[in-house]
């Protein structure tokens, strides 16, 4: 984990819960919840700080200052949909899943800051797991989201696995969230990994879900943000991060979307900045992931009105991940893009929107009816 995070010192109960109780209250002020068409309205204005927000609301505290000690046995504990986790300021070192049961449900960090509530854990694809065999991708994920109308709040996911601590492990991919529910929304929360961060997908081919991520901040090296969702990422900070077990680029590729075919729409990052801490030109963009399970995928990518730092390759900032499925026969675009690694050297190798293309280019073509932002965004 990054040396400056910091978790507050342990609070008492009945401090912990006044800190809870003033944090939702300050987040049950916010329009999104006026606007979203679904999920609880989690915080009321009136009750001691020790009373319950909602009957369906658990307190989370590592000190036992809560319902729970872990995030895992809160969900476990919940029945059915509408629930609301307040999850107290610290470091939850597990495994973490919501299951399609767990409807519009909320997670709640209690501090100031992301950095304060820290999901993590450190399986890869290829750690063995205790009945033998490996995890896999999917299995990997630190916290795995499959409920519909699942929001969170200033929430760090993360997985630490690290490869020069597996050597021997072929299998690097080591995902921090896999998301795959329908109205899915994240506000101000962060994601830390190396390979496959944030995977933005849904639950089956076939299967549309639409997924929103603001304020956010993604970091990561090889594929770090992917899937098969319809994802919008507004205002969200992407961080390509530099590697000692390679000497030359590229790097990586901070997104690796799989769009089924048939859905029109992938991934849209609008309003966002991308930064690297790798040399000038290590990363590529994009390259589009056509997986084995579905062959017909026809990966979407459009990225507008963002800064590109000098870590992108501006020259050539898409590349293959398979030649069977080169990249320029996908659904790449860009749009009034700023910085160094947004300059067009060679037109063929950055396909640009039209102002009209633009237009249709929006959250709210990409999100339908639902509204999950706030006033202002």
């Amino acid at each position: 984990m990054p040396s400056h995070h910091r978790v507050r010192p342990p609070l008492s109960r009945r401090g912990f819960l006044t800190a809870a109780t003033a944090a939702a209250a300050a987040l049950a002020s916010e329009p999104a919840w006026a606007t979203t068409g679904s999920g609880p309205r989690p915080f009321g204005r009136h009750g001691s700080p020790t009373a319950r927000l909602t009957p369906k609301t658990l307190y989370v505290h590592p000190a036992g200052r809560g319902d729970f000690t872990s995030v895992q046995a809160a969900v476990t504990a919940v029945d059915g949909g509408g629930w609301t986790l307040v999850i107290a300021p610290g470091t939850y070192r597990e495994t973490v899943a919501v299951n399609t049961t767990r409807t519009d449900m909320t997670w709640i960090g209690a501090g100031d800051d992301p950095r304060a509530v820290v999901i993590v854990y450190d399986n890869a694809a290829g750690t063995p797991k205790p009945g033998g065999g490996t995890y896999g991708t999917t299995g990997s994920a630190t916290t795995l989201v499959q409920a519909d109308g699942f929001t969170a709040h200033r929430v760090t996911f993360a997985n630490d696995w690290l490869r020069a601590d597996h050597p021997g492990v072929s299998g690097t991919q080591a995902v921090a969230l896999k998301v795959q529910g329908d109205r899915s929304a994240f506000h101000h929360c962060r994601f830390l990994g190396h390979q496959d961060t944030l995977y933005a997908d849904t639950m089956a081919l076939g299967v549309f879900a639409r997924q929103y991520f603001a304020h956010c901040h993604v970091e990561g090296d090889v594929d770090f943000v992917f899937g098969r969702a319809t994802a919008v990422y507004e205002h969200c900070h992407f961080r390509t991060l530099t590697r000692t077990d390679l000497a030359s680029a590229p790097y990586g590729f901070v997104f690796a979307p799989s769009t089924a075919g048939t859905n029109p729409r992938g991934y849209l990052v609008t309003r966002g900045r991308v930064t690297s801490e790798a040399p000038d030109a290590f990363y590529k963009l994009a390259r589009p992931w056509v997986p084995s399970s579905d062959p017909t995928a026809h990966p979407s990518l459009t990225v507008r009105d963002t800064h590109l730092g000098p870590g992108i390759d501006a020259v050539a900032p898409y590349t293959n991940m398979s030649d069977s499925f080169p990249w320029q026969d996908q659904r790449f675009a860009e749009y009034r893009n700023t910085g160094p690694g947004a300059v067009v050297t060679v037109p063929g190798n950055r396909p640009q929107l039209t102002a009209e293309q633009a237009a249709s280019a929006t959250r709210t073509a990409y999100l339908g009816d639902w509204r999950p932002w706030k006033r202002g965004d």
